[in-house]
């Protein structure tokens, strides 16, 4: 079954580069891969990240800002009441791809403090067009919770799984599902966890196949990344 092209809610008729002092848009990434720019928005100051997220509305693009303070998020929102913010994540979205929801991804994280970086997984990859459910509070340390909850998760085409301290989770999950695992490790846990960096080389260092590690707290990257594989399995049903 051949891809649907995805479509922004308008277009950039001028099909040029939106430049400013500071930045300059990529207007046209959406063409070449199929998603448009998102706007980091950590190291920005509110005025910058303010006046990109202009440009590329006045241009009809959508827009996704992730590490978005609450601040830059009211002055969004009142230049643009259609606004969406999660305070937990700091994502701020702009604007939708249109197109229905297809496929499904599951979000699945370790434990409450992890809940932040597993929603700015499920929101970008629910931004990006796919089906999410989230699924929290199932760590090893009280395994029999996600054993309730594995029926549930083998429904999905892709799992994201998001843990702090040494990052078992998952290691265990891609030992029990037959579909790709996004494993994301968090800088949650005591000094010996070195900000993430145990659960990163846990899950790097895991024996069960089928995993691949995105970066420490890139709850943004595994969410990209669930989307693009949830897309193809979309397309080959």
């Amino acid at each position: 079954m051949e891809k649907e092209p995805l479509m922004n809610n308008g277009s950039n008729t001028a099909g040029e580069e939106i430049t400013l002092d500071f930045a300059v848009i990529d207007s046209r990434r959406e063409e070449r891969t199929g998603y448009p720019e998102v706007v980091y928005c950590a190291g920005k100051t509110i005025g910058q990240a303010e006046a990109i997220i202009v440009k590329m509305r006045e241009a009809k693009l959508p827009v996704l800002a992730t590490k978005a303070e609450i601040a830059l998020a009211d002055r969004v929102q009142k230049l643009f009441p259609e606004a969406a913010y999660d305070p937990l994540s700091r994502l701020l979205s702009v604007g939708r791809l249109r197109g229905e929801a297809r496929g499904l991804v599951t979000v699945v994280a370790a434990g409450t403090s992890d809940l932040p970086v597993a929603r700015e997984a499920a929101l970008t990859a629910e931004f990006l067009g796919s089906n999410v459910e989230l699924i929290t509070d199932v760590g090893v340390a009280g395994i029999h919770r996600l054993f309730k909850r594995l029926e549930d998760i083998r429904k999905a085409r892709v799992v994201v799984a998001v843990a702090g301290m040494e990052g078992a989770l998952a290691g265990v999950i891609a030992g029990l599902v037959s579909v790709p695992v996004i494993a994301v490790p968090t800088s949650v846990g005591y000094g010996a966890a070195f900000g993430g960096l145990a659960a990163l080389l846990g899950m790097l260092t895991s024996c069960s196949p089928g995993i691949s590690v995105v970066n420490i707290d890139n709850g943004f990257g595994a969410g990209y990344q669930a989307n693009l594989i949830n897309q193809l399995g979309v397309c080959r049903t």
